[in-house]
């Protein structure tokens, strides 16, 4: 009897704990006696994928072990590296499917051309009897139409910015904090020594979790894209709280998609895979209204990227790997269609989100203090130890 074969993708930008949830998924896997393959790049390892030519099949799939999985925990990044096509809105043919006819869409990025067909019979000519995802919002609404069409899949949910929709924990969520407050306090010494004010900005397009916890660990003032501030009163509490610090600075964290009344989100570039362009810098904004309106000097950084370099914390390692095994065993127990996830604390299986919901996003009303600009740190007993908490998984579930 031929052994069971599983593919396991990343897609999306990259975060610290996604090669813990390979490791994991290869390991356990071996111990079932299973064939785990690693699609590389992504889903375009598999709307890219030219069976019949060896060189396309080197570039885009590898098959994983132990020994070539043995070390990558200990690393940053996704040893299956990543991108940010999708299977429904690929921008360019590849050239071997050149002149052949696909449903195709013009949206605002261009055009796009649907290879979910060309996916699945990848997939079935890989011999590919499960898949695990692990990604955020484009890679689940990605699984979620695959499982639709019979693929068995499992999501496993990573991103710093910890806005998916039915777990209260993403991948990459803590060891973006913890860099966070590392560059915060290290950059307190200059910011501190030329007396100024001190703008960062970090991820967060839709959802301000990031730049709260950040600010919630650092003592700062925040602003995220739930809750559009005042900007003249924003500009009052820092310029106060500068004037009235004996180290003569303030600091504020700005998601990158932070706003104030009468600020429109700038955007700029070419659209990416998911037709999403970069958005400006409104830390670069932000500062330069403060010196114009108050005569503060600033200082920006912008700490973006940082917070996703390098090696995973210990937290990040920890649900990584726990994520990957229960991906895998819920495979193996014959459930699809589910993601790994935390609910009210607790380890859990959830359907795959609803694309249609869109991120989850911060509860003011309990976390944010709209009158100081603050995370708001009392009455947390009860909750959950990320301070958010999403729908317990429907009965039934594995």
């Amino acid at each position: 009897m031929a052994r069971r074969r599983i593919g396991i993708l990343t897609g999306g930008g990259d975060v610290p704990g996604l090669n813990s949830v390979i490791k994991s998924v290869v390991y356990r896997g071996w111990e079932r006696g299973l064939e785990v393959v690693g699609i590389r790049k992504g889903f375009e390892g598999l709307t890219h994928l030219d069976l019949a030519d060896p060189a396309s099949r080197a570039h885009y799939i590898i098959e994983l072990n132990r020994d070539n999985t043995r070390t990558i925990d200990r690393h940053g990044g996704t040893f299956l590296h990543s991108s940010r096509v999708g299977p429904a809105t690929v921008r360019e043919l590849p050239a071997h499917l050149a002149g052949q006819s696909f449903p195709s869409h013009v949206g605002k990025g261009g055009m796009t051309y649907d290879l979910t067909s060309q996916v699945l019979e990848n997939l079935d000519g890989l011999g590919i009897d499960g898949l695990l995802t692990i990604g955020g919002d484009g890679t689940l609404k990605s699984a979620a139409q695959l499982n639709r069409l019979g693929v068995k899949v499992v999501g496993i949910p990573k991103t710093m910015d910890n806005d998916v929709q039915s777990t209260e924990y993403c991948i990459g969520f803590s060891t973006a904090i913890t860099r966070a407050t590392a560059a915060i306090d290290r950059q307190r010494t200059t910011i501190g020594s030329h007396e100024r004010i001190g703008v960062f900005r970090v991820f967060g397009r839709d959802a301000g979790f990031t730049a709260l916890y950040a600010a919630h660990v650092t003592s700062n003032r925040c602003v995220i894209p739930e809750y559009p501030v005042d900007l003249e009163k924003l500009i009052d509490l820092l310029v106060t709280e500068k004037r009235t610090n004996p180290s003569s600075y303030a600091l504020v964290i700005l998601s990158e998609g932070a706003t104030w009344k009468g600020y429109e989100v700038q955007e700029y570039g070419r659209p990416d895979a998911m037709g999403r362009r970069r958005k400006a810098s409104v830390g670069e904004v932000l500062a330069e209204e403060i010196q114009s309106r108050s005569g503060e000097e600033t200082i920006v950084s912008d700490l973006t990227y940082d917070l996703r370099s390098g090696e995973p914390d210990f937290l990040d390692k920890l649900v990584a790997s726990t994520f990957g095994t229960m991906a895998l065993e819920a495979l193996l127990d014959g459930a699809h269609g589910l993601m790994s996830a935390i609910v009210e604390g607790c380890y859990e299986l959830v359907p795959i989100p609803d694309p249609s919901l869109g991120p989850r996003k911060v509860d003011v009303a309990t976390m944010y203090n709209v009158e100081r600009y603050r995370p708001l740190y009392g009455n947390k007993r009860h909750w959950p130890i990320f301070l958010t908490r999403v729908p317990p998984a429907p009965a039934g579930l594995p």
